[in-house]
């Protein structure tokens, strides 16, 4: 079983990547075919409508005696002051093929940004299911872009560290990564920090967001600070529909711009969800330590226990045995809180409880280093056995990959 498991996991192209390839073909074919239906239902309703409208405008110029011009300047002023919906100026089909793939795109992604809506009762109608099983899709093609992004920065930082320690020598020049790894003294116990892969994340979130300013900047016409506004509006699925790209009829190279704001979009909603998951638990380590400390504080128990012993550098958790527990068993995770706070009863010196807050780190950073170096047999078999095992959504993912835990810190 565990040579079948490394077979699977040296395999270009294994159970997951397949997976996930599989995945976003089906949910481009699912964008197309919505992007059709929706087309087919709205395109019609949205012609007469513009046709009725061009109608009453000269209708009304000729009655009144009033120039297209200035009746065209009040309804613009109009327009912008009440958002009433009716354009004077020509702007791009709605519900033609494109217009609807956009708005298909921001419906699954959960941006949402309002501009377009559909008008008649089969629209809406096809709304509710469609959005049913796309939202769904697209938040699980999320997680597993998640997935990947952690597992190749966690490779990428592994060699780069290699590398570092070969140009000190500390590292043979004919090392391989394998099984040889866990006898090499300078690769033990060190892991890739979980605040590196969110400061990578942040960076490369932030060169997007400035990339895709600039081409709004100079294709929509806005200025940057609105380019960065939007960007990140339209990229946190926000989506407020203040301002939206690509609604203008006509664009100097419009098909190149089209797929240019298609892949900014794709990327940047990708990239800060993992942004924002990799953040959440940082935030939850945090809150787990200001609970503890709460706790610690509240609790009669401790303060009563701490008076009894009458020393200010002596504690009695179980940090260290736990702290054992880590070093020895490294696939090892506790399945509860309550088995990571058994006290062991001995005491341990003040540099001992320094050293045992800094295991909640070391545990998040434990499955990075595992991805580095292939995954441990036991999360292999647990996943071939049942596809559930290791927990489903963006929490369970960040839980597994980063090992974090609510033990006390």
């Amino acid at each position: 079983a565990a040579g079948s498991c490394r077979r699977r996991r040296l395999a270009p192209l294994n159970e997951d990547n397949g997976r996930f390839l599989l995945l976003a073909a089906l949910i481009a074919a699912y964008l197309s075919a919505g992007a059709t239906v929706f087309s087919a239902l709205e395109s019609p309703s949205e012609a007469a409508a513009q046709l009725r409208w061009n109608r009453t405008l000269h209708n009304f110029s000729r009655i009144f005696n009033i120039s297209l011009p200035e009746l065209r300047a009040f309804l613009r002023s109009y327009e912008a002051a009440m958002a009433a919906g009716i354009r004077v100026d020509a702007l791009r089909p709605r519900w033609d093929f494109p217009g609807a793939f956009y708005f298909v795109g921001t419906v699954v992604s959960t941006i949402g940004f309002g501009m377009t809506t559909p008008a008649t009762v089969a629209g809406k109608v096809f709304l509710i299911v469609y959005g049913l099983f796309g939202c769904a899709g697209t938040i699980l093609f999320f997680n597993l872009f998640l997935e990947r992004i952690i597992s190749l920065l966690a490779f990428i930082m592994k060699a780069c560290h290699e590398r570092q320690l070969r140009r000190s020598g500390l590292l043979p020049p004919n090392f391989r990564r394998g099984p040889a790894m866990s006898g090499v003294g300078s690769l033990v116990g060190w892991k890739p920090s979980v605040y590196h892969v969110m400061l990578i994340l942040g960076i490369f979130a932030i060169t997007l967001s400035c990339c895709a300013s600039a081409m709004y900047t100079a294709v929509e016409g806005w200025n940057y600070v609105d380019s960065l506004y939007y960007c990140f509006v339209t990229f946190s699925t926000i989506g407020f529909g203040d301002l939206v790209s690509s609604q203008n009829a006509v664009y100097q190279n419009q098909g190149l711009y089209r797929f240019g704001n298609f892949i900014f979009i794709l990327m940047g909603v990708c990239c800060i969800y993992s942004l924002f998951n990799v953040i959440s638990i940082v935030i939850k380590q945090v809150l787990n330590w200001v609970l503890k400390k709460f706790e610690c504080r509240c609790c009669p128990k401790c303060h009563k226990s701490s008076t009894r012993l009458g020393r200010r550098n002596a504690i009695t958790p179980g940090a260290r045995l736990r702290r054992h527990n880590i070093s020895v068993d490294a696939d090892g995770q506790y399945d509860s809180d309550t088995e990571g706070r058994r006290l062991s009863g001995e005491l341990i010196s003040m540099r001992e409880l320094t050293a045992s807050n800094k295991v909640s780190l070391a545990i998040l950073q434990k499955q990075l280093s595992e991805t580095a170096n292939g995954y441990p047999r036991n999360v292999c078999i647990n996943t071939r056995q049942n596809g559930f095992s290791a927990g489903v959504g963006a929490l369970a993912i960040m839980n597994n990959r980063l090992a974090e835990t609510s033990d006390s810190r």
